[in-house]
Protein backbone atom coordinates (compact mmCIF):
# COMPACT_ATOMS: atom_id res chain seq x y z
CA UNK A 1 0.00 0.00 0.00
CA UNK A 2 1.41 3.57 -0.62
CA UNK A 3 -0.13 7.41 0.44
CA UNK A 4 1.27 10.53 -0.29
CA UNK A 5 4.65 10.13 0.32
CA UNK A 6 5.14 6.80 -1.16
CA UNK A 7 5.07 3.33 0.41
CA UNK A 8 3.52 2.64 3.22
CA UNK A 9 6.12 0.70 5.94
CA UNK A 10 4.90 -2.51 7.65
CA UNK A 11 3.71 -1.13 11.03
CA UNK A 12 1.66 2.12 9.22
CA UNK A 13 0.33 -0.45 6.93
CA UNK A 14 -1.19 -2.62 10.18
CA UNK A 15 -2.05 0.82 11.21
CA UNK A 16 -4.47 1.76 8.66
CA UNK A 17 -5.96 -1.79 8.34
CA UNK A 18 -6.81 -1.54 11.91
CA UNK A 19 -8.73 1.09 11.27
CA UNK A 20 -10.63 -0.19 8.64
CA UNK A 21 -11.55 -3.21 10.20
CA UNK A 22 -12.75 -1.01 13.21
CA UNK A 23 -15.11 0.44 10.42
CA UNK A 24 -16.23 -2.65 8.77
CA UNK A 25 -19.20 -4.65 9.51
CA UNK A 26 -16.68 -7.81 10.22
CA UNK A 27 -13.30 -7.88 9.93
CA UNK A 28 -12.80 -11.14 8.77
CA UNK A 29 -14.80 -10.17 5.27
CA UNK A 30 -13.09 -6.81 4.54
CA UNK A 31 -9.17 -9.15 5.34
CA UNK A 32 -10.32 -11.34 2.59
CA UNK A 33 -11.49 -9.13 0.02
CA UNK A 34 -8.28 -7.31 1.12
CA UNK A 35 -5.87 -9.87 0.18
CA UNK A 36 -7.76 -11.11 -2.93
CA UNK A 37 -7.36 -7.26 -3.96
CA UNK A 38 -3.71 -7.27 -3.47
CA UNK A 39 -2.59 -10.82 -4.82
CA UNK A 40 -4.64 -9.77 -8.52
CA UNK A 41 -3.44 -6.45 -9.38
CA UNK A 42 -0.58 -4.94 -10.43
CA UNK A 43 -0.63 -1.52 -9.14
CA UNK A 44 -0.61 -0.42 -5.46
CA UNK A 45 -3.80 0.55 -3.04
CA UNK A 46 -3.40 3.87 -2.25
CA UNK A 47 -4.76 5.57 0.83
CA UNK A 48 -5.53 9.31 2.20
CA UNK A 49 -8.01 9.86 -0.94
CA UNK A 50 -11.08 11.95 -0.79
CA UNK A 51 -13.98 9.77 -3.00
CA UNK A 52 -17.49 11.85 -3.20
CA UNK A 53 -20.19 9.63 -5.22
CA UNK A 54 -22.04 11.58 -7.69
CA UNK A 55 -24.98 10.68 -9.36
CA UNK A 56 -26.71 11.44 -12.55
CA UNK A 57 -25.38 13.67 -14.96
CA UNK A 58 -26.49 17.18 -13.42
CA UNK A 59 -24.65 16.91 -10.12
CA UNK A 60 -21.57 15.44 -12.28
CA UNK A 61 -21.70 18.15 -14.75
CA UNK A 62 -21.71 20.31 -12.53
CA UNK A 63 -19.12 18.91 -10.63
CA UNK A 64 -16.91 18.76 -13.39
CA UNK A 65 -17.27 22.04 -15.09
CA UNK A 66 -16.62 23.57 -11.50
CA UNK A 67 -13.30 21.69 -11.79
CA UNK A 68 -12.13 23.15 -15.26
CA UNK A 69 -12.95 26.82 -13.95
CA UNK A 70 -10.44 26.61 -11.37
CA UNK A 71 -7.75 24.53 -13.32
CA UNK A 72 -4.79 26.54 -12.90
CA UNK A 73 -1.88 24.49 -14.87
CA UNK A 74 -3.71 21.61 -17.09
CA UNK A 75 -7.05 19.57 -18.04
CA UNK A 76 -7.10 16.27 -19.46
CA UNK A 77 -10.37 15.08 -21.05
CA UNK A 78 -10.99 11.06 -22.23
CA UNK A 79 -14.23 10.13 -23.30
CA UNK A 80 -15.94 8.37 -25.86
CA UNK A 81 -18.91 10.36 -26.85
CA UNK A 82 -18.72 13.67 -27.19
CA UNK A 83 -22.14 15.40 -28.45
CA UNK A 84 -22.18 18.55 -30.39
CA UNK A 85 -25.31 19.77 -28.56
CA UNK A 86 -25.92 22.24 -25.49
CA UNK A 87 -23.92 19.87 -22.85
CA UNK A 88 -20.72 19.36 -25.38
CA UNK A 89 -21.12 22.87 -25.85
CA UNK A 90 -20.73 23.92 -22.84
CA UNK A 91 -17.92 22.03 -22.21
CA UNK A 92 -16.20 22.71 -25.38
CA UNK A 93 -16.36 26.23 -24.33
CA UNK A 94 -14.98 26.18 -20.93
CA UNK A 95 -12.20 24.19 -22.06
CA UNK A 96 -12.04 27.31 -24.54
CA UNK A 97 -12.02 29.56 -21.88
CA UNK A 98 -9.21 27.88 -19.90
CA UNK A 99 -7.00 27.45 -22.82
CA UNK A 100 -7.46 30.95 -23.55
CA UNK A 101 -5.81 31.95 -20.20
CA UNK A 102 -2.98 29.53 -20.68
CA UNK A 103 -3.85 26.04 -19.21
CA UNK A 104 -2.71 23.23 -21.57
CA UNK A 105 -5.79 21.31 -22.30
CA UNK A 106 -5.78 17.50 -23.98
CA UNK A 107 -8.41 15.23 -25.01
CA UNK A 108 -8.65 11.87 -25.92
CA UNK A 109 -12.09 10.93 -27.74
CA UNK A 110 -13.19 7.99 -29.42
CA UNK A 111 -13.68 8.00 -32.60
CA UNK A 112 -16.99 6.04 -33.65
CA UNK A 113 -17.91 7.24 -30.12
CA UNK A 114 -17.96 10.75 -31.79
CA UNK A 115 -19.06 9.47 -35.16
CA UNK A 116 -22.07 11.53 -34.96
CA UNK A 117 -20.27 14.73 -33.42
CA UNK A 118 -19.52 17.32 -36.92
CA UNK A 119 -15.71 17.82 -37.74
CA UNK A 120 -16.56 21.75 -36.98
CA UNK A 121 -16.86 21.14 -33.30
CA UNK A 122 -13.26 19.55 -33.23
CA UNK A 123 -12.04 21.79 -35.48
CA UNK A 124 -12.95 24.75 -32.78
CA UNK A 125 -11.43 22.93 -30.40
CA UNK A 126 -8.00 22.51 -32.22
CA UNK A 127 -8.00 26.10 -33.44
CA UNK A 128 -7.72 27.52 -30.15
CA UNK A 129 -5.01 25.82 -28.83
CA UNK A 130 -6.70 22.27 -27.17
CA UNK A 131 -4.76 19.06 -28.17
CA UNK A 132 -7.07 16.56 -29.70
CA UNK A 133 -6.63 12.81 -30.33
CA UNK A 134 -8.72 10.79 -32.05
CA UNK A 135 -8.52 7.37 -30.72
CA UNK A 136 -8.46 4.27 -33.19
CA UNK A 137 -9.52 6.63 -36.49
CA UNK A 138 -12.57 5.23 -38.34
CA UNK A 139 -10.68 5.85 -41.50
CA UNK A 140 -7.54 3.51 -41.67
CA UNK A 141 -5.69 6.68 -43.41
CA UNK A 142 -5.95 8.52 -40.51
CA UNK A 143 -4.30 6.16 -38.33
CA UNK A 144 -1.21 6.14 -36.48
CA UNK A 145 -0.69 2.84 -35.11
CA UNK A 146 -2.37 -0.78 -35.82
CA UNK A 147 -6.23 -0.30 -36.76
CA UNK A 148 -8.63 -2.39 -35.13
CA UNK A 149 -11.68 -1.28 -35.98
CA UNK A 150 -13.31 -3.29 -32.83
CA UNK A 151 -11.13 -1.56 -30.46
CA UNK A 152 -12.81 1.31 -28.66
CA UNK A 153 -11.71 3.78 -25.75
CA UNK A 154 -14.62 3.51 -23.66
CA UNK A 155 -13.19 5.28 -21.19
CA UNK A 156 -14.47 8.62 -19.45
CA UNK A 157 -11.88 10.24 -17.41
CA UNK A 158 -11.53 14.06 -16.46
CA UNK A 159 -8.43 14.90 -14.56
CA UNK A 160 -7.66 18.62 -13.78
CA UNK A 161 -4.06 20.08 -12.15
CA UNK A 162 -3.00 16.55 -11.50
CA UNK A 163 -4.88 16.66 -8.46
CA UNK A 164 -9.07 15.98 -8.96
CA UNK A 165 -9.79 13.38 -11.10
CA UNK A 166 -13.65 12.33 -12.25
CA UNK A 167 -14.51 8.31 -13.60
CA UNK A 168 -17.76 6.80 -13.73
CA UNK A 169 -20.24 5.93 -16.74
CA UNK A 170 -21.38 9.57 -17.83
CA UNK A 171 -20.60 10.68 -21.05
CA UNK A 172 -20.68 14.28 -22.66
CA UNK A 173 -24.03 14.57 -23.73
CA UNK A 174 -27.57 16.20 -23.86
CA UNK A 175 -29.07 12.92 -23.15
CA UNK A 176 -27.51 12.86 -19.24
CA UNK A 177 -29.06 16.19 -18.71
CA UNK A 178 -31.90 15.50 -16.40
CA UNK A 179 -31.69 13.86 -12.84
CA UNK A 180 -33.31 10.43 -12.73
CA UNK A 181 -35.01 11.06 -9.23
CA UNK A 182 -36.08 14.47 -10.35
CA UNK A 183 -36.13 17.37 -13.11
CA UNK A 184 -32.46 18.91 -13.29
CA UNK A 185 -30.06 20.79 -14.67
CA UNK A 186 -30.92 21.62 -18.44
CA UNK A 187 -33.88 19.82 -20.39
CA UNK A 188 -33.61 16.23 -22.32
CA UNK A 189 -33.92 15.86 -25.82
CA UNK A 190 -38.02 16.28 -26.36
CA UNK A 191 -39.48 12.98 -25.85
CA UNK A 192 -37.06 10.96 -24.11
CA UNK A 193 -35.90 9.32 -20.17
CA UNK A 194 -33.67 10.20 -17.82
CA UNK A 195 -30.91 8.46 -17.91
CA UNK A 196 -29.91 7.02 -14.57
CA UNK A 197 -25.76 6.94 -14.08
CA UNK A 198 -23.02 6.90 -11.25
CA UNK A 199 -19.59 9.04 -11.37
CA UNK A 200 -16.97 9.82 -8.73
CA UNK A 201 -14.92 12.97 -7.75
CA UNK A 202 -11.37 11.50 -6.28
CA UNK A 203 -8.63 13.56 -5.02
CA UNK A 204 -5.67 12.67 -3.13
CA UNK A 205 -2.42 9.82 -4.32
CA UNK A 206 -4.98 7.61 -6.67
CA UNK A 207 -5.17 10.78 -9.04
CA UNK A 208 -1.48 9.94 -10.17
CA UNK A 209 -2.12 6.56 -11.37
CA UNK A 210 -5.54 7.76 -13.63
CA UNK A 211 -2.93 10.23 -14.98
CA UNK A 212 -0.67 7.68 -15.69
CA UNK A 213 -3.37 5.78 -17.49
CA UNK A 214 -4.13 9.23 -19.67
CA UNK A 215 -0.90 9.71 -20.56
CA UNK A 216 -0.01 6.20 -21.79
CA UNK A 217 -3.25 5.97 -23.55
CA UNK A 218 -2.18 9.28 -25.59
CA UNK A 219 1.42 7.50 -26.15
CA UNK A 220 -0.15 4.63 -27.11
CA UNK A 221 -2.15 6.14 -29.86
CA UNK A 222 0.72 8.22 -31.35
CA UNK A 223 -0.37 11.76 -29.87
CA UNK A 224 1.88 14.40 -30.25
CA UNK A 225 4.69 14.63 -27.51
CA UNK A 226 3.02 17.03 -24.60
CA UNK A 227 4.48 20.15 -23.67
CA UNK A 228 6.23 19.40 -19.76
CA UNK A 229 3.61 20.40 -17.80
CA UNK A 230 3.22 19.80 -13.57
CA UNK A 231 1.21 16.25 -14.84
CA UNK A 232 2.42 14.51 -11.96
CA UNK A 233 2.74 16.57 -9.12
CA UNK A 234 3.50 16.00 -5.51
CA UNK A 235 0.81 13.83 -4.27
CA UNK A 236 -1.39 15.09 -0.91
CA UNK A 237 -3.32 13.51 1.10
CA UNK A 238 -7.19 14.28 1.08
CA UNK A 239 -9.27 12.04 3.01
CA UNK A 240 -8.99 7.96 4.07
CA UNK A 241 -10.40 6.32 1.79
CA UNK A 242 -8.61 2.96 0.29
CA UNK A 243 -8.67 3.14 -3.73
CA UNK A 244 -7.49 1.10 -6.61
CA UNK A 245 -7.43 2.58 -10.36
CA UNK A 246 -7.86 -0.52 -12.87
CA UNK A 247 -7.18 0.33 -16.09
CA UNK A 248 -8.53 -2.43 -18.75
CA UNK A 249 -7.15 -2.89 -21.94
CA UNK A 250 -7.77 -5.26 -25.23
CA UNK A 251 -3.86 -5.49 -25.41
CA UNK A 252 -3.42 -7.43 -21.80
CA UNK A 253 -3.52 -10.92 -22.13
CA UNK A 254 -6.78 -10.52 -19.76
CA UNK A 255 -9.34 -7.83 -18.46
CA UNK A 256 -7.55 -6.68 -15.20
CA UNK A 257 -11.14 -5.06 -14.63
CA UNK A 258 -12.92 -8.72 -15.27
CA UNK A 259 -10.54 -11.15 -13.01
CA UNK A 260 -10.94 -8.36 -10.13
CA UNK A 261 -14.73 -8.82 -10.17
CA UNK A 262 -14.74 -12.62 -10.49
CA UNK A 263 -12.34 -12.43 -7.74
CA UNK A 264 -14.65 -10.15 -5.21
CA UNK A 265 -17.88 -12.13 -6.19
CA UNK A 266 -16.15 -15.68 -5.58
CA UNK A 267 -14.84 -14.42 -1.80
CA UNK A 268 -18.58 -12.93 -1.15
CA UNK A 269 -19.82 -14.09 2.18
CA UNK A 270 -22.69 -11.86 2.67
CA UNK A 271 -24.13 -9.91 -0.44
CA UNK A 272 -23.45 -9.35 -4.23
CA UNK A 273 -25.03 -6.18 -5.17
CA UNK A 274 -24.63 -5.01 -8.89
CA UNK A 275 -26.31 -2.65 -11.11
CA UNK A 276 -25.18 -2.20 -15.04
CA UNK A 277 -26.40 -0.98 -17.80
CA UNK A 278 -25.11 -3.85 -20.31
CA UNK A 279 -25.36 -7.29 -19.04
CA UNK A 280 -24.38 -10.06 -21.72
CA UNK A 281 -22.42 -12.06 -19.11
CA UNK A 282 -19.83 -14.93 -20.26
CA UNK A 283 -19.86 -18.21 -18.77
CA UNK A 284 -17.82 -18.24 -15.90
CA UNK A 285 -19.25 -14.65 -14.72
CA UNK A 286 -22.63 -16.35 -15.21
CA UNK A 287 -20.88 -19.52 -13.00
CA UNK A 288 -20.00 -17.22 -9.84
CA UNK A 289 -22.78 -15.56 -9.60
CA UNK A 290 -24.68 -18.74 -9.39
CA UNK A 291 -22.09 -20.09 -7.32
CA UNK A 292 -22.23 -17.44 -4.67
CA UNK A 293 -26.56 -17.52 -4.96
CA UNK A 294 -25.77 -21.29 -4.05
CA UNK A 295 -23.88 -20.87 -1.00
CA UNK A 296 -26.49 -18.03 0.39
CA UNK A 297 -24.93 -15.21 -0.55
CA UNK A 298 -27.77 -12.18 -1.36
CA UNK A 299 -27.17 -11.79 -5.22
CA UNK A 300 -29.14 -9.27 -6.08
CA UNK A 301 -28.57 -7.69 -9.99
CA UNK A 302 -30.40 -4.64 -10.93
CA UNK A 303 -30.32 -3.92 -14.47
CA UNK A 304 -32.72 -1.76 -17.12
CA UNK A 305 -36.16 -2.41 -18.12
CA UNK A 306 -35.64 -0.08 -21.32
CA UNK A 307 -32.80 0.69 -22.93
CA UNK A 308 -30.27 2.29 -26.33
CA UNK A 309 -29.63 -1.25 -26.79
CA UNK A 310 -31.93 -3.35 -28.50
CA UNK A 311 -30.17 -6.17 -29.15
CA UNK A 312 -27.84 -6.07 -25.59
CA UNK A 313 -31.17 -5.58 -23.58
CA UNK A 314 -32.74 -8.88 -25.51
CA UNK A 315 -29.09 -10.96 -25.19
CA UNK A 316 -29.57 -10.27 -21.08
CA UNK A 317 -32.63 -11.31 -20.61
CA UNK A 318 -32.00 -14.24 -22.61
CA UNK A 319 -30.02 -15.46 -19.46
CA UNK A 320 -32.57 -14.32 -16.62
CA UNK A 321 -34.24 -17.74 -16.34
CA UNK A 322 -31.16 -19.91 -15.58
CA UNK A 323 -29.57 -17.25 -13.11
CA UNK A 324 -33.24 -16.94 -11.10
CA UNK A 325 -33.83 -20.51 -10.94
CA UNK A 326 -30.04 -20.67 -9.23
CA UNK A 327 -31.85 -18.39 -6.55
CA UNK A 328 -30.22 -14.86 -8.07
CA UNK A 329 -32.78 -11.67 -7.59
CA UNK A 330 -32.89 -9.70 -10.51
CA UNK A 331 -34.83 -6.15 -10.85
CA UNK A 332 -35.39 -4.42 -13.62
CA UNK A 333 -34.80 -0.21 -12.61
CA UNK A 334 -37.91 1.48 -15.03
CA UNK A 335 -38.68 5.04 -15.63
CA UNK A 336 -34.84 5.72 -16.98
CA UNK A 337 -32.44 4.60 -19.23
CA UNK A 338 -29.80 2.78 -16.89
CA UNK A 339 -26.43 3.33 -17.44
CA UNK A 340 -24.61 2.93 -14.31
CA UNK A 341 -21.78 0.29 -13.54
CA UNK A 342 -21.59 0.02 -9.87
CA UNK A 343 -20.89 -3.08 -7.88
CA UNK A 344 -21.50 -3.64 -3.82
CA UNK A 345 -19.67 -6.97 -2.14
CA UNK A 346 -19.92 -7.25 1.72
CA UNK A 347 -20.60 -3.45 2.06
CA UNK A 348 -16.55 -3.14 1.88
CA UNK A 349 -16.01 -3.91 -1.86
CA UNK A 350 -17.27 -1.15 -3.81
CA UNK A 351 -16.68 -0.08 -7.60
CA UNK A 352 -17.42 2.31 -10.04
CA UNK A 353 -16.56 2.92 -13.86
CA UNK A 354 -16.87 2.22 -17.37
CA UNK A 355 -17.13 -1.20 -17.74
CA UNK A 356 -20.02 -2.66 -18.49
CA UNK A 357 -20.70 -6.83 -17.78
CA UNK A 358 -20.74 -7.74 -21.67
CA UNK A 359 -18.03 -9.33 -24.05
CA UNK A 360 -17.63 -5.90 -25.39
CA UNK A 361 -16.05 -4.30 -22.16
CA UNK A 362 -14.32 -7.70 -21.23
CA UNK A 363 -12.58 -7.82 -24.52
CA UNK A 364 -12.23 -5.35 -27.13
CA UNK A 365 -12.72 -1.96 -25.43
CA UNK A 366 -10.28 0.15 -23.18
CA UNK A 367 -11.80 0.47 -19.58
CA UNK A 368 -11.55 2.54 -16.51
CA UNK A 369 -12.86 1.63 -12.92
CA UNK A 370 -11.91 2.57 -9.48
CA UNK A 371 -12.07 -0.06 -6.67
CA UNK A 372 -12.81 1.57 -2.99
CA UNK A 373 -11.98 -0.55 -0.25
CA UNK A 374 -13.97 -0.33 3.37
CA UNK A 375 -17.19 0.36 4.97
CA UNK A 376 -17.46 4.16 4.79
CA UNK A 377 -17.95 4.28 0.86
CA UNK A 378 -19.67 1.23 1.22
CA UNK A 379 -22.87 2.80 3.24
CA UNK A 380 -23.17 5.56 0.87
CA UNK A 381 -22.91 2.83 -2.30
CA UNK A 382 -25.73 1.03 -0.71
CA UNK A 383 -27.98 3.71 0.15
CA UNK A 384 -27.63 4.37 -3.69
CA UNK A 385 -28.56 0.60 -4.93
CA UNK A 386 -31.53 0.98 -2.06
CA UNK A 387 -32.98 4.11 -3.78
CA UNK A 388 -32.64 2.08 -7.20
CA UNK A 389 -34.10 -0.79 -6.03
CA UNK A 390 -36.89 1.13 -4.46
CA UNK A 391 -37.39 2.43 -8.00
CA UNK A 392 -37.55 -1.44 -10.05
CA UNK A 393 -39.46 -4.05 -10.64
CA UNK A 394 -38.61 -7.52 -9.44
CA UNK A 395 -38.20 -10.43 -11.55
CA UNK A 396 -40.19 -13.73 -10.79
CA UNK A 397 -39.16 -16.94 -12.39
CA UNK A 398 -42.90 -18.19 -12.53
CA UNK A 399 -44.12 -14.83 -13.94
CA UNK A 400 -40.83 -14.82 -16.43
CA UNK A 401 -41.48 -18.17 -17.93
CA UNK A 402 -45.21 -16.80 -18.77
CA UNK A 403 -43.42 -14.02 -20.77
CA UNK A 404 -44.41 -13.73 -24.82
CA UNK A 405 -42.87 -16.02 -27.36
CA UNK A 406 -42.43 -13.10 -29.55
CA UNK A 407 -39.88 -12.05 -26.57
CA UNK A 408 -38.50 -15.63 -26.68
CA UNK A 409 -37.65 -15.54 -30.04
CA UNK A 410 -35.81 -11.89 -29.53
CA UNK A 411 -33.73 -13.14 -27.10
CA UNK A 412 -32.52 -16.10 -29.13
CA UNK A 413 -31.73 -13.61 -32.09
CA UNK A 414 -29.62 -11.06 -29.80
CA UNK A 415 -27.98 -14.42 -27.88
CA UNK A 416 -26.44 -15.26 -31.31
CA UNK A 417 -24.27 -11.57 -31.62
CA UNK A 418 -23.38 -11.66 -27.64
CA UNK A 419 -19.67 -11.18 -28.27
CA UNK A 420 -19.89 -8.49 -30.61
CA UNK A 421 -22.20 -6.81 -28.53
Amino acid sequence: MQDARGPLMAEQTRALLAGLERRSPDTGIFDEHLAREQAINRGPLTTGNSVRLLQDGPATYQAMLEAIQGARHHINLETYILDDDEVGRRFAQALIDKRSQGVEVNLIRDSVGTLGTSAAFFQRLSDSGIRVLEFNPVNPLSVRTEWVLNRRDHRKLLIVDGRIAFLGGINISSVYSGGSFSKGWHPRPAGTPAWRDTDLRLQGPVVADLQNLFLEAWRSQGGAPLPQADYLPPAESAGHEVVRAIGSSPEEPFSQMYVTLLSAIASARRSVHLTNAYFVPDPLLLEMLEAAAGRGVDVCLILPSQTDSWLVFHAGRSFYERLLKAGVKIFERYGVILHSKTVLVDGVWSTVGSTNLDWRSFVHNHELDAVVLGADFGRQLQALFAADLAASDAIMLEQWRRRPLQFRLKEGFARLWAYWL
